[in-house]
């Protein structure tokens, strides 16, 4: 109630009820949940949860061997949800330790209501780093390079990225260049994996 003593009202949500769990289903299992929408045909084959293996390097670090888990989902509007969690494994497939994280939005550029082919992608990941990469769909292919880096002032120098994504023989493989700390664009990160859910 607004006064002479206080005469800001309270906000409306402040003596409100809670609210139930979200209540929209996100999913990458294309049988359940929402219709996909039609911007996303392109991208159907890689809706889903991906578990594989992959090879890690950097001029300015050892190689090493990484296991990886990517889940792309939607929930019906035209944009996928993507998150990866990779771990360093040992020369007999154990895990060492985690590894890189990182979410990101995986959006069809369209006009008038529809897909144009091209794609625009935002990743970020918790070590301070965000990469806006403007892409290309092709097929079961889709290739992306970075428009934009944006870092926390105590992130890693990371100024140019690209990357292939490609469904071949129903896995995901990808392959990930970098520019970073002084170094030109080099070979990063590249992996296979197989689809265990969706």
């Amino acid at each position: 109630m607004v006064t002479d003593e206080n005469p800001i009202a309270p906000p409306p949500w402040l003596n409100a009820p809670p609210v139930e769990p979200y209540p929209f289903v996100e999913t990458y299992d294309l049988r359940e949940g929402p219709d996909l929408h039609p911007a996303l045909q392109p991208l159907l084959p890689y809706i889903g949860l991906w578990r594989g293996r992959g090879r890690g390097g950097f001029p300015t670090i050892d190689d090493f061997d990484y296991g990886q888990e990517i889940k792309i989902t939607h929930d019906g509007r035209p944009f996928l949800y993507y998150e990866s969690r990779a771990w360093v494994i040992s020369e007999e497939n154990l895990p060492v330790r985690p590894a890189g994280r990182e979410t990101g939005w995986w959006r069809p550029v369209i006009v008038d209501g529809k897909g144009t082919g091209e794609l625009e992608v935002l990743f970020t990941t918790p070590s301070g780093i965000m990469e806006m990469h403007i892409g290309q769909i092709e097929g079961t292919r889709v290739e992306m390079a970075t428009d934009l880096v944006l870092r926390t002032p105590t992130a890693k120098e990371v100024t140019a990225g690209h990357r292939l994504f490609g469904i071949v023989e129903g896995a995901l493989l990808y392959a990930q260049d970098m520019a970073a700390v002084g170094q030109s664009m080099s070979p990063h990160l590249s992996a296979r994996l197989i689809r265990v859910g969706g």
